[in-house]
C-alpha cells in the first residue's frame, strides 16, 4: 500500500494543517519579542522555529562561471555559504565531504581510494565539476586530484575553510590548474530589505544575520570555531598565549596594530604575535589594511598596519559592542568594518584588482580607506551628525595626494557636497560602488 500523503488533502485536514503553521508562527513571534538567548528549555525549540521561518536563500553576487573542464578552488570562512552556493550551482554533482570522519580517515590512510571511487562514478557524473568540501582536511588527496585531471579531464571544485595547512604541509595546489574564487560574508547587495542595525549587531555570516538567537551563535562561532579551529589544525603550539592574543585582539580591533604591546599582553614575543596575525589571514579570518604613502615621511605613518576581522557581527561579539541607535562612536566603528567587508566583497567579485590601504599623519588626521595604487579615491566613514572637522583628514590628504574622487559615508539622510568632498549616506555609496562607478578611475 502506498505511503500516505504528507500535505493535506480534505478541507478539514487543509485547516488543521494551516491551523498548525499560523500556531507555529504565534510561538515564533513570541519567542522573537522574548528573545530565545534568555531561554533554557525553549532554545532548542526555538531555534528549530527560526530555522523554518527565518532562513532564507540568498542570491550570492559570486560569480561561478566554469568553462568545460576548468577546476577551481573555493575558499571562505566557515558558515558563509560555500556548500549552499555550490549545492544551487551544480546540484547533479557528485559531492564527498572530509566532514565525514569515516571517509577522512580513509582518504588520509589511503588517498588513492578517493581517485578509485572517482573513476568508478558514471560517465555523466564525471562529466560534471565534482565537489570536494573542507579538503583542507585531507591534503593527500590533491595529488589524486591533480592526475585526474590531467589523464582524465575531470574538473573539480575543491572547497576549503583555510589553505594555511595546505601551504605548510606542501601540499599539491594544482600548479595554475585550478582557479580561485573566494566568498565573503554576505554583502549589502544579497540581502531583500537589508537592516542594518541587525547586520552591524548579528554579522553578515549568514546563519547569524537570520538568527533570533544571535548572542548564543556568536559565542558559540567564536569559542567553537576561531579558536578551538586553530587549535585543532595543530596551526599553533601554545594554546593559553594564543586565546590571550585573541582575547586583546579586541582592543586594538581596526586601530593601528602595536606589535610589541600585544605581545606583552600574551607573554610572547612581537614575531610570535605576527604569526598570529598571519594565523588569522591564512584562515581567511581577517586582513590587513596597510597604510598608504607615496614615499618615506617623517608625517606620515608608513609601517604599522590595522587588522579588521573578516564580520562586523564577529568583531562586535569579540568586543562587547551592541549598537541601539545609528550614532556614537561604536555605531561609528561598527560602520567602518561594515563598508570595509562591502569594498572587499565588491573587489573579488567583480575581479577588480586594487590595492584598500588607509591615511594616517603623526599628528592624527585620517582617512579610513584609500583606493588604488596611486591613491585616487579617499573615503572617510563617519557615524552621527558630520561636523566641520569631520573633512580634515580628507582635505590634508586631498592636498597632497589630488584624488580623483573624495567622500564622506555617513548615517545622515542627504548627500551634500563640500568642495571638492562629496558627503553620501551609507546606502548611496553603496549604490555607487556596487554599480562601478566608484572605482571607474581605478
Amino acid at each position: 500500500m502506498p505511503a500516505s500523503p504528507v500535505f493535506p488533502h480534505t478541507l478539514t485536514d487543509s485547516i488543521g494543517f494551516f491551523a498548525v503553521l499560523v500556531l507555529a508562527r504565534v510561538f515564533h513571534l513570541w519567542i522573537l519579542a522574548c528573545d530565545a538567548y534568555y531561554f533554557g528549555i525553549y532554545s532548542d525549540l526555538a531555534r528549530l522555529i527560526r530555522n523554518i521561518f527565518q532562513m532564507r536563500p540568498y542570491a550570492r553576487q559570486l560569480s561561478l562561471d566554469l568553462p568545460s573542464g576548468q577546476s577551481a578552488f573555493l575558499w571562505g570562512p566557515r558558515k558563509v555559504g560555500k556548500s549552499t552556493l555550490l549545492a544551487r550551482r551544480f546540484p547533479d554533482s557528485k559531492r564527498f565531504d572530509l566532514l565525514d570522519t569515516r571517509k577522512l580517515i580513509q582518504y588520509t590512510r589511503e588517498p588513492w581510494t578517493f581517485r578509485q571511487e572517482v573513476l568508478a562514478l558514471p560517465e555523466a557524473q564525471r562529466r560534471r565539476p565534482i565537489i570536494v568540501d573542507e579538503v583542507q582536511k585531507a591534503p593527500a588527496i590533491l595529488d589524486e586530484v591533480h592526475r585526474l585531471i590531467e589523464s582524465e579531464g575531470i574538473s573539480f571544485i575543491l572547497c576549503g575553510s583555510s589553505a594555511r595547512k595546505l601551504k605548510r604541509g606542501r601540499a599539491n595546489l594544482l600548479g595554475g590548474r585550478a582557479w580561485r574564487f573566494h566568498l565573503q560574508p554576505l554583502s549589502w547587495r544579497e540581502i531583500p530589505e537589508f537592516d542594518l542595525t541587525r547586520a552591524l549587531n548579528r554579522g553578515l555570516v549568514p546563519a547569524h544575520y537570520d538568527s533570533g538567537a544571535h548572542r548564543r551563535t556568536l559565542d558559540g562561532y567564536l569559542n567553537d570555531y576561531l579558536k578551538e579551529e586553530v587549535f585543532d589544525e595543530g596551526l599553533t603550539r601554545n594554546a593559553a598565549a594564543f586565546s590571550r592574543f585573541f582575547d586583546a585582539l579586541g582592543f586594538s580591533h581596526g586601530e593601528i596594530v602595536n606589535f610589541s604591546s600585544l605581545a606583552r599582553d600574551c607573554g610572547v614575543d612581537s614575531k610570535t604575535v605576527k604569526e598570529y596575525f598571519q594565523i588569522l589571514d591564512d584562515m581567511l579570518l581577517g586582513s590587513m589594511i596597510e597604510p598608504y604613502a607615496k614615499r618615506r615621511s617623517r608625517t606620515v605613518i608608513t609601517r604599522a598596519p590595522k587588522f579588521y576581522l573578516f564580520d562586523v557581527g564577529v568583531a562586535g561579539h569579540l568586543t562587547g559592542r551592541g549598537i541601539e541607535r545609528e550614532q556614537g562612536p561604536d555605531f561609528g566603528r561598527a560602520l567602518e568594518h561594515f563598508i570595509l567587508m562591502e569594498l572587499l566583497a565588491y573587489r573579488g567579485y567583480s575581479e577588480a584588482d586594487f590595492p584598500i590601504r588607509f591615511w594616517r599623519t603623526r599628528s592624527g588626521l585620517e582617512v579610513d580607506f584609500v583606493l588604488g595604487a596611486a591613491g585616487q579615491v579617499a573615503i572617510e566613514v563617519k557615524g552621527g551628525r558630520v561636523r566641520q572637522n569631520d573633512f580634515n583628514g580628507l582635505h590634508a590628504y586631498s592636498a597632497e595626494h589630488e584624488p580623483a574622487s573624495a567622500l564622506i559615508v555617513c548615517a545622515e539622510p542627504t548627500p551634500r557636497r563640500v568642495g571638492a568632498i562629496d558627503m553620501l549616506p551609507w546606502q548611496a555609496f553603496l549604490e555607487k560602488l556596487w554599480s562601478g562607478d566608484l572605482t571607474r578611475h581605478l
